[in-house]
């Protein structure tokens, strides 16, 4: 009971002026309502889903995901199939939420290179993915004990050709989803 009349005071901010009290609520209140502002518009929700379309939440993707689409991957796998570790859920969900932060620091500060490339944390990632679900074909080649050769060192169309951001045709480029914005366009009705 102690314990609770510590918290309690603790919240109620016991000790401040009324004032004090109304202002760092306030404060707190304005603080959380950017928050959920944030979540939304960064659609955050998505990152836990394991939606291609996901990836296309940041427009630098979008080269890769429809190369995805039109790719004999795009029918039998999606990205986190090839992108993210699968030997247990705790490293999985770690692994997305470090990309993640990384991703979204890279993009928000717009320092993302012409050519994207996995970072070094990705390629055994990556590695061991493609011999997971291709194992049967590598079962007489020396390839998946070879810490030197990657499989995309031969299959390096696995997205297309490698273009920087500035020269991909736009055509190739799908329709991005609607961002859940409506409210916007109506006029905040």
């Amino acid at each position: 009971m102690e314990l609770w009349r510590r918290v309690m005071s603790i919240v109620g901010l016991s000790g401040l002026p009324r004032a004090w009290q109304v202002g760092i609520y306030g404060l707190a209140g304005v603080a959380v309502g950017l928050a959920l502002l944030l979540v939304r518009v960064a659609n955050a929700t998505s990152y836990l889903s394991d939606s291609p379309l996901t990836c296309i939440n940041c427009h630098v993707m979008t080269d890769a995901y429809a190369s995805w689409q039109r790719g004999s991957h795009g029918r039998v796998a999606a990205c986190v199939d090839c992108h993210v570790p699968h030997h247990n859920v705790a490293a999985k969900y770690a692994y997305k939420a470090r990309d993640g932060m990384k991703h979204s620091y890279v993009f928000t500060l717009r320092k993302e290179p012409q050519v994207l490339e996995l970072s070094a944390p990705a390629v055994p990632v990556v590695q061991s993915n493609c011999v997971r679900c291709h194992s049967d074909q590598l079962a007489m080649v020396r390839l998946a004990a070879s810490a030197e050769r990657r499989c995309w060192d031969c299959h390096e169309n696995i997205h297309g050709s490698v273009r920087s951001l500035s020269t991909s045709p736009s055509m190739l480029r799908p329709a991005l989803p609607d961002a859940g914005l409506d409210w916007i366009r109506k006029g905040g009705q």
